[in-house]
């Protein structure tokens, strides 16, 4: 088989095309557990207490690609008793770490705003971080009638 150049470059192109269609049909989501094992990656193993944050996502969200979600936290917010971080996790899209808030004693309020996508109906998870090492813990579900991270 005599293989030319064009026929080497056709080759390549298509084997680039499969491989690019393969990636982008690909819809791996995190599951419940990779959500787990993240979240006690960032405590450490830590025990999580319920309670002390407020999460504030909506029932439900007519477009997954833009989901408004806030949170705060119960600190006195001085040098002794401070929230430190709040990392965000959703349990359903491909990598669950959303996003970490930082703060310190200065910051006067554990509170942040902001808009995530979520790929469909899952749960939202909001860990806190304390100066003393403790951490705690809630989580809403949020319902997508509207594709977002994954159609």
């Amino acid at each position: 088989m005599n293989i030319t150049r064009r026929r080497a470059l056709t080759l390549s192109a298509g084997s680039m095309a499969f491989f690019m269609a393969s990636m982008h049909f690909s819809n791996a989501n995190a599951t419940a557990e990779d959500t787990e094992k993240m979240v006690e990656e960032f405590s450490g193993g830590a025990k999580l207490t319920i309670g002390k944050i407020d999460l504030t996502t909506p029932e439900i969200a007519e477009n997954g690609n833009t989901v408004p979600i806030s949170v705060e936290v119960d600190s006195p917010m001085n040098a002794d008793n401070f929230v430190e971080s709040v990392a965000i996790f959703a349990d359903g899209n491909p990598n669950p770490e959303v996003i970490t808030f930082n703060f310190t004693a200065l910051s006067g309020v554990a509170s942040a705003k902001t808009r995530i996508r979520l790929a469909k109906t899952q749960n939202v998870v909001a860990v806190a971080k304390m100066s003393d090492g403790s951490f705690r813990y809630t989580k809403n579900q949020v319902k997508v009638t509207i594709g977002g991270c994954g159609g």
